[in-house]
């Protein structure tokens, strides 16, 4: 396809709601729904890759006729139950491979794109960038959405820093074409962004920040217990991809730091939320919940290295391990 006749920009949207439950499309038809309105305003292309378990797709192929849904049936990194987290990442993997846009954006099923997110998109990249991350703002105002979005995106909360910048995160970001292709063997079967980036970075081009670039946080029917249990595979999770490049003398001094993680990353965490201000009384409210999600991660985080694998399926974990996955900081 000659890059005259490509999309000018083709959005990716994960489903990652499936941590804690079977694969569904709770929060899909209204991530749909904001990006479609830009759609039809340009050359704009929309995949969802998704497993076949999924539930709902059918009626969202209706709904959604000019979205593409792609059935993807052999992921190597999917367990089949909750409590994994894995497959993810392969499934950006398998929607970047079929983008045919000049810019390939990715975006999560709960996450709602402001009304101009696609132009903002097209326009920041009008700029030497080959990565721009956008902002990330909590959308639903309950405590504990508002201590589950901390826990993720706090650090993404408007005011951002425009410009240059050592992270941008998988649920609001966008690449060229181009850098993407440069590098495709890093992310061809699992799409990792620290790792995408960090090549990317090495290779002399720049990931930038764009705090015009707004998506909104929407967790639906968020409960205590499953956002527990989410943190916990999340932090488990982590840990087994960090030690794959780890001897067990770093592994061991990991596991027996883990107790202290909670308070570190919650002192951290205030520190940040004081200097950004705009939302620092629901951050304080939100405080002893989103104390209790840190404990759990760092349960999750202290299992990972004890065991050294992602999920309670060690032949899953063995070949994830194998294929050289790597955490997101």
């Amino acid at each position: 396809m000659l890059p005259s006749d490509r999309p000018s920009l083709s959005v990716v949207v994960a489903i990652v709601s499936d941590t804690t439950g079977a694969p569904n499309s709770l929060h899909l038809a209204r991530c749909l729904a904001a990006l479609t309105e830009q759609a039809a305003a340009g050359s704009i292309e929309i995949i969802v890759p998704h497993l076949p378990s999924t539930t709902g797709i059918s009626l969202l192929r209706e709904q959604f006729p000019a979205v593409r849904f792609a059935e993807v049936p052999d992921l190597r990194m999917s367990t089949g139950r909750s409590g994994s987290r894995e497959h993810h990442d392969e499934l950006r993997a398998r929607g970047l491979a079929l983008a045919r846009g000049n810019i390939v954006a990715l975006i999560e099923d709960h996450g709602i794109p402001a009304p101009d997110w696609c132009r903002r998109i097209t326009e920041s990249h009008r700029q030497p960038f080959a990565v721009v991350g956008g902002a990330i703002e909590n959308g639903i105002d309950r405590p504990l959405n508002w201590a589950v979005y901390y826990c993720d995106f706090l650090r993404y909360q408007n005011p951002l820093q425009a410009g240059a910048s050592t992270f941008a995160s998988d649920a609001n970001v966008s690449y060229k074409r181009a850098a993407l292709e440069s590098i495709r063997p890093v992310w061809q079967e699992i799409f990792r962004e620290s790792s995408v980036n960090d090549t990317l970075h090495s290779q002399g081009e720049t990931v930038a920040l764009a705090p015009e670039v707004v998506l909104h946080q929407h967790r639906l029917g968020l409960r205590l217990a499953s956002a527990l249990k989410e943190r916990f595979v999340w932090g488990r999770s982590y840990a087994a991809a960090r030690i794959t490049r780890a001897g067990t003398g770093q592994r061991v001094v990991w596991a027996a730091l883990s107790p202290a993680l909670p308070v570190l990353l919650l002192l951290r965490m205030s520190i940040l939320a004081f200097k950004k201000r705009r939302t620092f009384v629901p951050f304080l409210k939100a405080l002893p919940l989103t104390a209790i999600l840190l404990v759990s991660w760092a349960c999750g985080e202290f299992m990972g290295y004890v065991t050294g694998r992602a999920n309670s399926d060690p032949a899953q974990t063995a070949d994830a391990i194998a294929r050289g996955t790597h955490a997101t900081s």
